[in-house]
């Protein structure tokens, strides 16, 4: 027979995941499958399941413990000390390959696995001596799996209350780099998007989400884990915040979510997803944790946050959104990273329909709604100006001449832009108020006031009195000063006008005014 060398363990362990949280996603999965079977089998009732992440940093010592089936004593060495060898079915189990629980190895000194099945009043524990295994991983000599393997796992039983059902893993004195596997912030944090957990009771577009599901015959998995006693929920919120100061604020809102399907040529699902629908101001700034569409198969998250980027027309178009995409069909079977789908055709269907739907709905959503936006805003630019060369004639006054004249000229072009603007956005007014689009206008409008800019804007003239122009000026007021003084104040003041920002220009006007008075 041919030979299995140490690299492979090598793979399955410290060169399988860039990230060391992927732990708790591997562990977390072997969980929830266990659960759904102590359901189906009468041991737990809906809702009783649960996961309990446990971690105390000063002993760099993690649990993650499920109260599901637990293993018999009997199936033990082959269900838990077996490689790659799993008994559970593709498409239909959350994890399938048998190779998950190794994933611990790579962050810890020892891996040890206790579980208890109902009724036999017996603890089994597998223990793992993962330093030991690395040492001999980059040790210079040749090993087989089954060499590695024999001398660093150890077997023994325990006796257990027989009412007791569980199965735990134990991470015991984590690897001085891989702290942040301790850092309870960021373990949320990251759970709180990837693992198969509820929205968030906050989050009161949810309810949507569960009324649609129940129209396509669909049940999201969701379970109760906790990590220290605090149990994680999906952190979708509507609000979309950025940064101001040292604070956030509050700039944009998802008013409304939009769901689509994704089907074969035969109608069956493939896919299905939930997009929120904002004003789409800009990109979602990554102080959004929710920001960017995520996938996720049986719930858990494949990926990062970016994983769907390359459909979109453009990469930015990305983070325009919050939302998910559910992979229904059991031929979307993730990859051993869990960051993607294996290559089939299916697959291929996947990512045509979904970069169908990106490039003739979502690109055009948030590329409209800049637009709208636009041409709301070149209403109030006309309105700005008319607003600056009123204040300059009755209050502040002019340089000179020729600055009357250039504003006069900026508001004639800025009246023109405006009415191009109105008439683009009375061109594309439509009666479909539930098309994706119509939402994000009007929400736009809203914002705007667009009835009130749009009258004001309609009614607001300005008309150049020459029988006024020497009450205009700055200089007019300057009684102490002769012509010709004012004259030369008339010119440095234009000056200052054309080099200064405005801000800065405005504000020395004003000192020299108040000087020479």
């Amino acid at each position: 027979m041919a030979t299995v060398g140490k690299n492979i363990l090598d793979n399955l362990t410290t060169g399988m995941y860039a990230d060391s949280k992927v732990i708790y996603r591997e562990y977390i999965q072997n969980a929830c499958d266990q659960i759904d079977i102590a359901i189906r089998e009468g041991i737990l009732s809906v809702d009783e399941g649960y996961v309990d992440i446990y971690t105390d940093s000063k002993k760099r010592y993690i649990s993650i413990k499920d109260n599901a089936t637990g293993v018999k004593a009997g199936d033990f060495i082959e269900n838990v000390g077996d490689i790659a060898n799993s008994n559970k079915e593709v498409g239909k189990n959350k994890g399938f390959r048998g190779i998950g629980r190794l994933c611990g190895l790579a962050y810890c000194k020892t891996l040890r696995f206790t579980t208890s099945y109902l009724g036999e009043g017996t603890k089994s524990i597998m223990s793992c001596d993962a330093q030991k295994m690395r040492a001999m991983l980059v040790e210079n000599k040749k090993y087989t799996l089954d060499e590695i393997w024999d001398s660093i796992i150890t077997y023994s039983t325990e006796a257990e209350n027989e009412q007791e059902h569980y199965f735990e893993v134990e991470l015991i004195d984590i690897n001085k780099e891989n702290t942040d596997l301790l850092n309870t912030t960021k373990v949320c944090e990251y759970l709180s998007f990837v693992a198969p957990v509820p929205y968030k009771n906050t989050f009161i577009l949810r309810n949507e989400i569960y009324r649609y599901t129940e129209s396509i015959d669909y049940h999201i998995d969701e379970y109760c884990i906790t990590v220290n006693g605090s149990q994680i929920f999906k952190e979708y919120t509507s609000r979309l915040k950025e940064q101001s100061g040292s604070s956030l604020k509050n700039y944009d809102e998802i008013s409304r979510l939009e769901f689509k399907d994704f089907r074969d040529a035969s109608g069956n699902l493939i896919a299905w997803m939930w997009v929120g629908l904002s004003r789409f101001e800009k990109q979602i700034p990554i102080i959004n944790h929710m920001r960017g569409l995520r996938i996720r198969s049986a719930n858990i998250q494949l990926g990062n946050d970016d994983a769907l980027q390359p459909l979109f027309k453009e990469n930015r178009g990305n983070y325009y959104f919050v939302g998910e995409v559910f992979a229904v069909s059991s031929k979307l079977i993730p990859n051993s990273q869990r960051d993607y789908f294996n290559e089939n055709e299916t697959r291929v269907l996947f990512e045509d329909l979904l970069r169908e739907y990106f490039y003739d709905v979502l690109h055009k959503l948030y590329y409209e709604a800049n637009r709208v936006k636009n041409d709301y805003k070149r209403q109030e630019e006309y309105l700005s100006k008319v607003a600056e060369y009123q204040k300059k004639e009755t209050e502040q006054g002019f340089v000179n001449e020729e600055e009357r004249q250039r504003l006069q000229f900026d508001i004639d072009k800025a009246k023109k832009t405006a009415e191009d603007a109105r008439k683009r956005l009375d061109k594309f007014d439509t009666n479909d108020s539930t098309s994706p689009l119509s939402i994000v206008r009007k929400n736009i409008a809203q914002k705007y006031e667009a009835d009130k800019l749009k009258k004001q804007a309609e009614t607001t003239t300005v008309t150049l009195d020459d029988n006024d122009k020497k009450k205009s000026f700055v200089t007019s007021g300057m009684s102490k000063l002769s012509r010709s003084e004012r004259k030369l104040v008339g010119k440095i003041l234009s000056i200052i006008t054309d080099i200064a920002p405005k801000d800065i220009a405005e504000q020395i006007i004003d000192k020299i005014k108040e000087e020479m008075r």
